[in-house]
């Protein structure tokens, strides 16, 4: 198969992807792969976290690296069962005699389908954007009504939030998530097929699990943390450049003056994770508001308050940056092929 036929398979299988998660949105938990992560990840959790720094280190980076070995290897093993499918059916249907069958086609179009729904698997732009959505319509009926729904986003207590703190918490998601569940996925997916997107999101839903700086999880959970800081450290900047790029193109509420890469580079050091600071605060000096985590950081500080209005203008403007990573994902993949080709 050339290079060029396997980017142009890949960015299509990526395409159906992010058109079956518009479509349909997630997966039965039953047929989840990420929930499937997530029982393994527990059940290893229990039994490490219970042990003495030193030795709850060890387990939790060799659990984390059975886990991801293992994913890794499944979705290794069945991109090239798929590939080699391809070309095999590629080298039948050029040969003297074709030897190309319908039933070829038909199974081939079935691995295809579970390999586009394996891929959406990694991504959750449908399910970030309607839970983004549930907080602030839950907003509207009651401030406690919006801070229950805000808890199944958010790990912080939401007890006793204000309104306008439960919508910067639910933008700071959005914008957090939109690297986590959605470009960073389909980053590693360019660089290394399915398996790449599928070890990220075990390392992402790990560090979730297990990346919690308390008493139980510290030593645990560190090498998972460590992990997913990598993994996502380039995504992020990449998703916090294109949020800015779709940020200028469109028109945005806030005064285009307030935003700077500058302003954006600034802003993204004040949060004590190395990463999420850079969509949080792109999109908050995109909005034109102040995005707060009391005692911890405040992005933006001279920015208003958010209402309904910058919720909507959130998701619209994330909702543009996941077009514009597609379209760019599609371009570098075929882009790369080619140039593999000339070389």
């Amino acid at each position: 198969m050339t290079a060029l036929v396997f980017a142009v398979v890949m960015g299509l299988l990526l395409l159906m992807a992010l058109w079956i998660d518009s479509r349909w949105g997630e997966p039965r938990a039953v047929l989840h792969p990420v929930v499937w992560m997530g029982h393994y990840l527990a059940a290893c959790g229990r039994f490490t976290a219970q042990r003495e720094p030193w030795l709850a280190f060890v387990l939790g980076a060799l659990a984390w690296i059975v886990g991801a070995g293992l994913v890794g290897t499944l979705a290794y093993g069945f991109q090239a069962l798929v590939f080699g499918e391809i070309d095999r059916l590629l080298a039948a249907s050029t040969g003297a005699k074709s030897g190309v069958h319908y039933w070829d086609l038909l199974w081939l179009s079935v691995a295809l389908a579970i390999y586009a729904v394996l891929l959406k698997s990694m991504l959750s732009w449908r399910m970030l954007k309607a839970e983004t959505a549930a907080v602030e319509t839950a907003l509207q009926q009651s401030l406690q009504a919006g801070r229950d729904r805000l808890s199944w986003l958010v790990s912080r207590d939401t007890t006793h939030l204000s309104e306008s703190e439960v919508r910067e918490s639910a933008i700071e998601s959005l914008a957090e998530n939109l690297n986590d569940s959605v470009v960073a996925p389909i980053f590693w997916f360019v660089l290394l097929g399915l398996p790449g997107a599928v070890v990220y999101r075990f390392a992402n839903t790990a560090d979730a699990m297990w990346g919690y700086r308390n008493l139980r999880w510290e030593w645990a959970g560190k090498w998972a943390a460590r992990a997913d800081d990598v993994l996502s450290w380039l995504p992020a900047r990449l998703t916090a450049l294109v949020l800015f790029s779709v940020a200028w193109a469109m028109t945005a509420r806030s005064p285009r003056s307030a935003l700077s890469w500058v302003a954006v580079v600034l802003e993204a050091r004040k949060t004590p994770s190395p990463n999420s600071g850079w969509p949080m605060a792109t999109m908050a000096l995109a909005l034109g508001v102040s995005l707060r985590k009391p005692g911890v950081y405040t992005l933006n500080p001279c920015g208003r308050n958010p209402g309904p209005d910058e919720t909507a203008e959130a998701q619209r403007l994330a909702g543009a940056t996941v077009r514009a990573v597609g379209v760019l994902a599609f371009a570098s993949l075929v882009g790369l092929s080619i140039g593999v080709v000339n070389c």
